[in-house]
């Protein structure tokens, strides 16, 4: 993984969960969260499309469960940006 796209993604769920530890969101998950619920999983999506300056897909958001999809996610859609697709 992309370690500049890494430390991004941290920031934006710094900005989502402001009260969760930094160093608590790599293992960060709905299931280990308590705030994380649909309403900050869209708060979520749209910080991650304005620092990104992509359009994550909603067909994906049910995947979007932990801060490693989260991250495989956008790194998928980056490739798929520099690829053309």
């Amino acid at each position: 993984m992309d370690n500049n796209v890494r430390e991004r993604v941290i920031k934006c769920f710094e900005t989502t969960f402001p009260t969760l530890p930094k160093s608590a969101i790599p293992s960060a998950s709905q299931a280990s969260v308590a705030e994380w619920d649909s309403v900050a999983t869209v708060t979520l999506m749209n910080v991650l499309e304005d620092e990104f300056h992509t359009e994550l897909d909603l067909e994906q958001i049910a995947k979007l469960d932990s801060f490693d999809h989260v991250c495989d996610n956008v790194e998928a859609q980056l490739s798929s940006r520099k690829d053309g697709a």
